[in-house]
């Protein structure tokens, strides 16, 4: 059932003294009818306490106060935090709203407490009981608040101000940093999102219609006032996200457009490349010598890639490791091509069609300068200062812009001449797939390659462990003759060496033998 009430502001709404909370949230749910616990009349008796804020509204048979009718004075309506719902204004018959118009089925919903309902979802922080100083501030804090004006749509609005808390400007400095092109205040996403939040023509009459205090508008009126009075402020602000972005725009465009001229130069100045493609022509003839496939005076590019497809019969090599391995005997000098296509990777990334639009709209941009800058010298004072430093700006973005046109068109015909080269049709093969087939190649050659040098030096290891155990064979049977002739030996020396050694005397014996002198006695 709908609770909006028709009087916002009874004037029989009694005072109602504040209650407190229940001890958990909603215990015992919404109160019923007379169930609301109200302070005693003793409490309510004392003469220092202020008036309280009664209920916000009056429903018809549904949000009643349920105190006295003696009330001393009309109470003042408490602000709720709002239900952002989307309502309806029109119940269509047999639905649940419908209804729910019936008088049988109002009576069925629950009475509110609204001090109760105050205290829970009141939109300030509700005042003390002893209304001091601190009672005051916040009145004065939060009452404009709910004071202004507010003429935008509110989502609209409060995505406005979020952007407006990005934007370190003030409001009344704002218009003059963008006619002043000074990109040391606004950077271009700022800029950017100044043209998102640009007023409608239906928001700039609703604006223009109001008659009241500007001061109390919200701040996104106040913002939509300010670029008003800018004539034609979405086509300046546009203008000025261009300047911003233009050096970086064209830097970054011509970068591209130069790599693309580099590659198409290395590519076809690179005399290792053609070494290596008639090799693969010759390799190819042999293997399709007498089919219908043979006899070749050239290959498609993408045939590059099929080179790993063929494998020899061991299973072991594809026809990309014999031409590595080619390569490597007959001519070494070619097998670091990849070192003449330093541009390549790079080049990879790059789509000619991100290109042309790159450039369109960098021409569109500047024409659009060239209109507004036409426009803006019958603006008056106000656009003044603007067109000065647009019309030097304008200066050399046309002569950039003319030496960056010339670059794009000749990188147009270098791109079919690299796609020519490899005898393609551009409209066939575009420079794109050219340079992603020739990238792929690259580094299918530069694994292969890798591969057959790790099997030679793995091959190189095993020959010589082969040799080494080779060796040792051959060198066993010596060994061991010359081991027996040492054991045959061996008895001989032992009993000579015991023959000497029972000859030797003992100096235990000589010891005994040598007289005791008396000269020897000190």
């Amino acid at each position: 059932p709908s609770f909006a009430p028709k009087d916002p502001m009874s004037k029989n709404a009694p005072h109602v003294p504040p209650v407190p909370p229940p001890p958990a949230p909603f215990a015992n749910g919404l109160s019923k009818a007379g169930g609301a616990s109200l302070q005693s009349p003793s409490a309510g008796s004392n003469g220092n306490i202020p008036a309280i804020p009664g209920p916000p509204f009056s429903a018809k048979g549904r949000l009643q106060s349920r105190s006295s009718p003696r009330s001393q004075a009309q109470p003042k309506k408490t602000s709720l935090k709002p239900y952002h719902w989307l309502k309806l204004t029109r119940a269509m018959q047999g639905s649940l709203w419908a209804e729910a118009q019936k008088s049988d089925e109002a009576s069925k919903a629950p009475e509110f407490d609204m001090s109760e309902l105050e205290s829970l979802f009141s939109a300030s922080v509700p005042n003390s009981d002893h209304g001091g100083a601190g009672g005051k501030s916040n009145r004065r804090t939060s009452g404009p608040k709910s004071d202004k004006v507010q003429l935008i749509d509110l989502r609209r609005a409060y995505n406005c101000e979020i952007m407006l808390t990005k934007v370190k400007v003030p409001l009344p400095d704002l218009m003059s940093s963008v006619l002043a092109l000074d990109d040391s205040a606004l950077d271009v996403d700022q800029v950017d999102n100044l043209i998102k939040f640009c007023p409608t023509k239906e928001e700039m009459e609703l604006l223009k219609n109001y008659n009241g205090d500007k001061e109390n508008l919200g701040k996104c009126e106040q913002f939509f006032l300010e670029l008003m009075k800018v004539p034609r402020v979405e086509s300046k602000l546009r203008v000025f996200s261009f300047k911003i972005q233009f050096h970086s725009q064209v830097s970054d465009l011509r970068n591209s457009l130069n790599l693309v001229n580099s590659v198409a130069e290395e590519i076809r100045n690179s005399v290792k490349l053609k070494r290596i493609m008639q090799t693969i022509l010759s390799l190819g003839n042999a293997l399709n010598h007498g089919t219908a496939r043979g006899a070749a005076i050239g290959f498609r590019l993408d045939s590059l890639l099929k080179l790993t497809d063929t494998r020899a019969r061991n299973n072991k090599m594809t026809l990309m490791h014999y031409l590595c391995k080619v390569l490597a005997e007959k001519l070494p000098e070619v097998l670091d091509f990849p070192k003449d296509l330093v541009s390549l990777e790079a080049s990879a990334k790059i789509q000619l069609k991100y290109l042309a639009e790159e450039m369109q709209a960098i021409s569109k941009g500047l024409e659009k300068v060239v209109q507004e800058l036409t426009a803006s010298e019958n603006d008056g004072p106000v656009s003044e200062n603007f067109c000065k430093i647009l019309k030097e700006f304008l200066g050399s973005a046309e002569a950039e812009v003319r030496s960056l046109a010339s670059l794009y068109s000749g990188v147009g015909r270098n791109a079919d001449a690299l796609t020519l080269y490899f005898g393609e049709d551009p409209a066939r093969c575009p420079f794109e797939q050219v340079v992603s087939t020739l990238l792929n190649f690259v580094r299918m050659f530069v694994r292969a390659h890798e591969e057959n040098c790790k099997q030679l030096e793995f091959e190189k290891k095993k020959a010589q462990k082969e040799a080494e155990n080779e060796k040792m064979k051959t060198s066993a049977p010596k060994k061991v003759a010359e081991n027996e002739k040492i054991k045959a030996s061996v008895p001989g020396k032992k009993a000579e060496n015991e023959k000497m050694k029972n000859s030797a005397p003992k100096e235990s014996d000589h010891l005994i033998q040598t007289p005791i002198r008396s000269s020897n006695i000190n």
